[in-house]
């Protein structure tokens, strides 16, 4: 295995998961880095149906080893929304600033004990020697009144951690690459991708 493509265009995404790769010796790069390949649409009713779209699209053009996450904030009180909808709550365009102020004013005059809040990610490996595996992730938090923090992307600066008393945004990049549910998915594929090597498998 030389080299793994991460089914994102999304910088913040990758660069999670390029710096919780660290130094191995897989390499790691995104669709950035390969313009040709097209755009995969999520749509998808599960991040799992999304994340294992995105990762056979790929995989069916270029016949590598593939990444592909799907990943979004679920809100108690809005019955689970936004969700799967997450990166396009405010229309199909939208920016981060534009989805977390849709979701604000949704929660507006909300109390604290029912804003609650749930990341979830499913990451799904594609291995042309094995077929797939699918890696889950979730992390608790609740729904902040307004943004704090520059760090992140997506919901971070208002996905608020009672017990650290910061939003995501305001974490450090490698606490909360061990806490989130990124962070989480990653390292059960990680996980995996060490049994594979230990085993001498056919797919390494």
């Amino acid at each position: 295995m030389k080299r793994i493509i991460f089914a994102t265009r999304n910088i913040g995404k990758f660069n999670e998961l390029k710096g919780m790769m660290g130094e191995r010796e897989i390499e790691l790069i995104s669709l950035r880095d390969l313009p040709h390949l097209p755009e995969v649409e999520e749509d998808g009713g599960t991040y799992a149906e999304n994340a294992l779209k995105k990762a056979k699209a790929i995989f069916a053009i270029t016949g590598e080893y593939v990444l592909a996450d799907d990943s979004g904030i679920e809100v108690e009180v809005l019955n689970g929304a936004p969700g799967v909808h997450s990166a396009r709550y405010a229309g199909k365009n939208a920016t981060d600033w534009e989805n977390m102020e849709k979701l604000l004013a949704a929660m507006k005059d909300i109390p604290w004990e029912k804003r609650k809040a749930l990341y979830r990610c499913v990451l799904v490996f594609y291995n042309p020697a094995k077929g797939y595996d699918m890696f889950e992730g979730n992390w608790s938090g609740i729904v902040y009144d307004r943004p704090m923090g520059t760090g992140g992307f997506g919901y971070d600066p208002i996905f608020y951690l009672p017990e650290l008393k910061m939003t995501a945004a305001q974490l450090p990049m490698d606490l909360k690459n061990r806490l989130s549910h990124r962070g989480q998915a990653f390292a059960r594929f990680i996980a995996h991708l060490n049994k594979l090597k230990s085993g001498r498998s056919a797919a390494w």
